[in-house]
């Protein structure tokens, strides 16, 4: 991961913004800058993955304009050699050093062009203009708010602007900024024409596509590692990766000390596919020491993504402490396109589907952003490949009859399309078990506990009054929404609520995120 943050204006405070910028420099130890071009001020904390040669140092130039670029250009030397033949130069291996020949070949369209998870800040010289974008799904974060005077500041996380902005937004994913407005460029989730392809035509394609999302995926300057539950998403992701691989991968996987369930099937996997496998273990004290730690690296008080960080956020912290790697790849947003157990229960295929666009849509303030904020607090870059723009648009793109669950197996479909070798038989048919409940039921319990004791049932009736948009509604989300205000104070509408089952299907009502309470759970937490 990289950190970008450009003060689009000319009513600078440069003490605030060196305060803001100076929040991330975890995104990007190897090398900080910040430019004053006279408009504005751009900055960039590098964590060099592409081109690790100083020259890859950004803000880039191109006759008076400059860009910042926290991104990964997937396929990008088929179009630098395209530039070269047009007559640009280049100084170095980074991917991200087309982006300005790019925007000057085709201005705002470019963004369309790209196979990438990217955010940007891009000042034209030309026009004395600042333009920003980000990938279609938010896989790399980008927050925006407004100065006393009303200039524009993009950033890569929320906490670089808390010194600056009274109010904090998402940069919308699959939207450019310029001149003031916000343009859709790509929704991902829309879908032109529904695929209604047989079966084993669907479920070749889906193998097919995703193979090519994890293999673009494994370039990469520096060390790549995997992160590897034993669920059926990640264990996909490594099973690809170890058969496109000439030396064995190397895995990660953690769980609670006491009762952690994917342990035992992260190793059956990694033991098939032949991986350099390690464990972390976690412990109850260790949770709650890093409780207050990872809200704040999160900018977010939703109850799914902090139960599910504590676990992520620590194999990441012992991958950063113990070895060289700075890639990793992780098995998210597969549950967003597919299915996940809640979805069982949707009423028709139109309302799975409308589900699926609503998800997609909210990734980047829920799973995306706990990957990523996990990850790079750690000084690591994710990699998604469930989230591969070609993916995403197929998958989401096939008739939503076909991913109902008519065959008694969630996420069918996936599961068919890599029937054969890939993975252990039980492995590709294992039930859906969140990942915050099978590092270990225990977890969950042990921080609804700690929150049980942290509020008497009076303190906790006054203080839930005191927020709303959305209202704490348990202890925990009481706990979690006032360690949020402690580092984001007011800054409630960056999210756009808890991340809960859709409470209008049948069965789905239910009075908290984990999928334990769904009736349909069933062999999930074994």
């Amino acid at each position: 991961m990289c950190s970008i943050m450009g003060w689009c204006g000319k009513h600078v405070d440069r003490q605030l913004f060196d305060k803001g910028f100076a929040a991330t420099v975890s995104r990007g130890p190897d090398c900080s800058e910040v430019i004053d071009i006279g408009e504005g001020l751009l900055g960039f904390h590098r964590l060099a993955i592409m081109g690790l040669h100083p020259d890859g140092m950004q803000p880039f130039e191109l006759d008076g304009s400059y860009a910042v670029c926290n991104g990964e250009l997937y396929g990008f030397e088929k179009t630098k050699a395209e530039l070269a033949e047009k007559g640009y130069t280049f100084k170095s291996g980074s991917d991200c050093e087309i982006i300005l020949p790019l925007y000057r070949e085709y201005g705002t369209e470019m963004f369309s062009l790209l196979d990438a998870e990217f955010a940007c800040v891009i000042y034209d010289a030309g026009t004395g203009s600042f333009i920003a974008a980000r990938d279609p799904i938010g896989i790399r974060p980008l927050y925006y708010g407004y100065s006393k005077d009303g200039d524009i500041i993009f950033a890569s996380e929320p906490k670089n602007l808390t010194c600056i902005c009274d109010k904090i937004m998402p940069f919308p994913p699959g939207h450019y900024y310029k001149d003031g407005g916000f343009f859709c460029y790509n929704d991902i989730t829309k879908v032109d024409e529904v695929c209604y392809d047989d079966l084993e035509t669907v479920c070749a394609n889906i193998r097919e596509k995703l193979i090519k999302g994890v293999r673009k995926r494994l370039v990469a300057d520096a060390e790549v590692g995997f992160l590897l539950s034993g669920g059926l998403d990640s264990s996909l992701v490594c099973a690809i990766a170890a058969k496109s691989s000439d030396k064995p991968i190397r895995t990660f996987a953690i769980g609670m000390s006491t009762d952690a369930i994917d342990l035992k099937y992260a190793k059956e996997v990694a033991d098939y596919i032949g991986s350099e496998h390690t464990e972390v273990i976690m412990s109850e004290n260790d949770v709650l020491e890093a409780l207050e730690r990872v809200i704040h690296l999160l900018g977010t008080y939703d109850i799914t993504t902090i139960r599910a960080s504590m676990g992520m956020y620590l194999v990441c912290k012992a991958i950063h402490e113990q070895t060289d790697i700075r890639v990793l790849l992780t098995g998210e947003i597969s549950d967003e396109i597919f299915g996940y157990k809640y979805t069982d229960f949707a009423p028709s295929a139109e309302a799975f589907q409308e589900e699926s666009r609503k998800r997609v849509h909210e990734l980047h303030m829920y799973d995306v952003l706990r990957a990523d904020r996990c990850i790079s607090v750690n000084s690591l870059e994710a990699r998604v490949p469930f989230g591969d723009l070609d993916f995403v648009k197929y998958v989401m793109s096939v008739d939503p009859e076909k991913k109902l669950n008519k065959y008694n197996k969630g996420k069918y479909l996936l599961r068919r399309a890599f029937e054969g070798d890939w993975l252990p038989y039980d492995i590709l048919m294992r039930e859906k078990a969140a990942f915050s409940d099978a590092v270990g039921h225990s977890m969950v319990d042990d921080l609804k506990a700690y929150a049980e004791r942290y509020y008497t049932d009076e303190e906790f009736e006054r203080r839930k009054t005191l927020y709303s948009d959305p209202a704490p509604f348990t202890k925990e989300s009481l706990l979690y929404r006032e360690i949020f205000e402690k580092y984001y104070p007011r800054q409630n509408a960056m999210i756009v609520g808890y991340w809960m089952p859709n409470k209008e299907w049948a069965g789905c009502d239910v009075n908290d995120p984990s999928a334990r309470v769904l009736s349909n759970y069933g062999a999930s937490g074994v």
